[in-house]
């Protein structure tokens, strides 16, 4: 799996929105300002996760952006399956996809693209955005950026 610029803004973003939490909506211009996300990307990233159901959206003077729910109940598999499609490293291995590949029934590499995915994902699935809002505080704490 790689993650391109559009997953990391993502995920920035997402977390940048976990830190404010509560606040209400935040405008874009302030996230990409905190995260140093060009705002131009950032309104279409923005766009991505509002229909994949992660984050709701205003327009407005009082508009803004904010997480459509707790960051304990948002997985960082969601963002970058949103935000960069199937974690699967080969198309033969992604649910749904009709490949006819001749080595299918023989093919000593596709458990290992299995157990990578299966992998990926378990790691991806388990951390939320509260766990890594979390870490992200207590890294600022103990370089005294707090």
């Amino acid at each position: 799996m790689h993650l391109s610029s559009k997953g990391e803004y993502g995920i920035r973003a997402m977390l940048e929105l976990t830190q404010r939490q509560g606040q209400g909506f935040v405008q874009s211009s302030e996230i990409a300002q905190q995260r140093q996300i060009p705002e131009n990307y950032l309104y279409q990233l923005l766009i991505t996760l509002r229909k994949a159901g992660l984050v709701r959206s205003r327009r407005g003077p009082q508009g803004g952006h904010m997480l459509s729910r707790p960051a304990e109940d948002i997985s960082l598999a969601e963002i970058v399956i949103a935000l960069e499609g199937p974690i699967e490293p080969t198309v033969c291995i992604q649910e749904g996809v009709v490949v006819d590949c001749p080595f299918r029934d023989r093919c000593a590499l596709r458990p290992v693209w299995e157990e990578i995915a299966e992998t990926t994902h378990g790691i991806l699935e388990s951390t939320s955005l509260d766990y890594l809002a979390r870490r992200e505080a207590e890294m600022s704490v103990k370089r005294g950026d707090a």
